[in-house]
């Protein structure tokens, strides 16, 4: 057998195994592959509560060191929870997607001691796109901000 046969078997084997896969457990081990790759995420102290394909819950505290000069989180802090969150969701389908385009309101202020959870929904997905909205609130269920993302769906697999 030559290299480009072997190649094309591992390849096909592969998909049929990804195929055959159970997508939530797919999902799974997209997921956890893909924290384990994100120094940026552990560093802000995320925790995955739930992953689904097409969803992600997460959750982290708010640290003073995460405060800007009017002494609440620094807008970037609830726009990374929900730009990981946003990461997780779009790729849990088992293909490599990145963000393309992104938006975030900050409906209320954040201070340290609060806890935000972020809360993916798939809201459309094609072949090459994929659109997501992103509800993060505080330890109270109160919306803190709301963020919306667009992927571009690459299509290649994850390997996991």
């Amino acid at each position: 057998m030559n290299i480009c046969m072997a190649i094309h078997m591992l390849a096909t084997n592969r998909a049929i195994y990804l195929g055959a896969m159970d997508p939530h457990d797919l999902a799974q081990r997209v997921v956890a592959t893909m924290f384990d790759r994100d120094p940026f995420s552990r560093w802000l102290g995320i925790e995955r509560l739930a992953v689904a394909p097409g969803r992600c819950v997460l959750s982290m505290a708010v640290r003073d060191e995460m405060l800007n000069g009017f002494a609440i989180a620094h807008g970037g802090i609830a726009y990374s929870l929900a730009d990981s969150a946003l990461a997780f969701a779009s790729n849990s389908h088992g293909v490599r997607s990145v963000s393309i385009e992104t938006s975030i309101t900050h409906m209320r202020p954040v201070h340290s001691g609060d806890t935000l959870t972020a809360t993916t929904t798939e809201k459309n997905r094609s072949t090459r796109f994929a659109t997501y909205e992103v509800i993060v609130t505080d330890q109270l269920a109160r919306t803190v901000a709301l963020f919306k993302g667009t992927v571009f769906r690459t299509g290649e697999e994850w390997v996991v």
